[in-house]
């Protein structure tokens, strides 16, 4: 079976000392594929230097919500720039949380809109995260709908049946993380199971969100097949099903290469 981990955060000060062994370890369980995902400028400008470095990982660049209010002038030009750069396939994370009062949401919001319509210019997906901001994140997702349909994904997708829909309805893949297989989340098991398989992808969010039976260590890549596993079970499928569907979902939404 092949995995793609499609959110980890590999340029996190916790994986520095052995960043190379967490890839191989990835590698070695079957995860063929890592996309590193940036959240400032200095964090962007890492991942595509390791995307460079190592044939498996990817990268995908932007300015996190929480961090748009800290970018320096020249920054935004900066990230662009980068989005150019060899073996990016992605841009953000983007979005909008309100859970942290690092930027004020008006400033989230004009970044979310700047990411998405470069999304449309350089004709590659975006990443969104949201937290606690379900309604401001489908007004701006429903905005930019209106010009056609939409080319992203919500990652660690933790939200309600209607969230999902209307993400689905405007063209949006979901992702599923280490929060599926928390004891709590029945519901959104149960939310899994109505979701059209070939929209669903499944990351790590790594060095956060580790699945059962790690809940609490630091997460990595290879732990994505755990969370793939707990999707299998909730829909009565195999691993092979899902390994199959998620990783040829995340290929054609990221145009990613052919691996063997």
């Amino acid at each position: 079976m092949e995995w793609i981990d499609t959110h980890c955060h590999l340029d996190e000060e916790s994986f520095t000392q052995d960043c190379a062994g967490t890839i191989q370890r990835a590698v070695d369980a079957g995860v063929k594929t890592m996309l590193a995902v940036g959240i400032t400028l200095d964090s962007s400008r890492r991942v595509v230097e390791l995307a460079q470095k190592h044939d498996s990982v990817y990268a995908i660049v932007g300015l996190h919500p929480n961090y748009v209010s800290a970018a320096n002038p020249g920054d935004w030009e900066q990230i662009i720039e980068l989005m150019r750069a060899p073996k990016v396939v992605g841009i953000g994370e983007t979005g909008l949380d309100k859970y942290w009062d690092y930027a004020p949401i008006e400033v989230q919001t004009e970044y979310f809109h700047r990411h998405i319509e470069l999304s449309r210019q350089l004709d590659l997906p975006f990443v969104v995260h949201c937290r606690e901001a379900e309604a401001e994140t489908l007004a701006v997702l429903k905005k930019q709908a209106e010009t056609g349909p939409l080319r992203g994904v919500m990652h660690s997708f933790c939200g309600s049946a209607e969230t999902a829909t209307a993400c689905l309805s405007m063209g949006m893949h979901l992702s599923f993380a280490g929060m599926l297989t928390f004891k709590k989340n029945d519901l959104l098991r149960q939310l899994s199971t109505t979701l059209p398989l070939d929209r669903l992808l499944v990351e790590t969010d790594s060095p956060y969100l580790a699945p059962t039976p790690f809940r609490g260590k630091r997460n990595e890549p290879a732990h994505v097949r755990l969370t793939a596993a707990c999707l299998a079970k909730s829909r009565g499928v195999s691993k092979e099903e899902v390994a199959a569907a998620t990783t040829r979902n995340a290929c054609e939404l990221f145009r990613l290469p052919a691996r063997s």
